[in-house]
């Protein structure tokens, strides 16, 4: 849920300024190709850490020469390995990745499928029990992504059924109905069902 990341986030960055925390986020989207595969994921992790500390950047740099300076192809498992490389790193402040909507991630395609390399992105990242680093995870509850992350999680939330999630979206739908330049010549009986009927349709998202 969009919401409750950025909350996630705003509360995280007040600690990035007084620098007790770094912050890697990456939004899942089906219809960006660079926002819905594990190589996305990895790279974006990658630039995002590597501006935050000089130690990870040292690291992205060796990294980058070593693969001349991107002529030089590099593989998933190397950008998993240069991630690891940062995570591990002692004396950083606390690290917070948050990967969200991964349910965006496809299914359909590839042996395994983008979802499934990026759930195992976050079993792996789980198992290297590094004391400093904080992993949140948004997601639609779908079967096989409650069975990775089921078994992960330290502590896990639902939001959908909750009447405080239910009533932010009916008040965003309202707002947006009421405000639209089309919407408000509607009349009052049709605003209503509109935002009944997407309220119930949202199913808590």
């Amino acid at each position: 849920m969009r919401l409750a990341s950025s909350t996630i986030i705003e509360d995280i960055r007040t600690s990035q300024k007084l620098g007790l925390a770094s912050l890697a986020f990456f939004y899942c989207d089906f219809r960006d190709d660079q926002k819905k595969d594990l190589r996305g994921l990895l790279t974006s992790m990658l630039v995002q850490l590597g501006d935050q500390s000089n130690a990870y950047s040292t690291i992205l740099s060796d990294f980058c020469v070593t693969h001349g300076h991107g002529s030089q192809h590099a593989g998933d498992d190397e950008l998993l390995e240069c991630l690891k490389s940062m995570l591990r790193l002692s004396g950083q402040p606390t690290v917070h990745i948050i990967i969200d909507a991964i349910d965006e991630c496809p299914t359909m395609t590839g042996l395994p499928s983008p979802r499934e390399e990026v759930l195992k992105l976050v079993e792996q990242l789980v198992n290297l029990r590094v004391s400093n680093l904080r992993i949140c995870v948004t997601s639609r509850p779908e079967a096989d992504i409650i069975s990775v992350l089921g078994r992960l999680a330290f502590r896990s939330f639902s939001l959908h059924g909750e009447n405080g999630q239910i009533q932010d979206i009916a008040e965003y739908i309202n707002f947006q109905v009421r405000t639209d330049y089309k919407m408000r010549a509607w009349r009052t009986a049709d605003k209503e069902l509109v935002t009944d009927v997407l309220t119930k349709r949202a199913n808590g998202m």
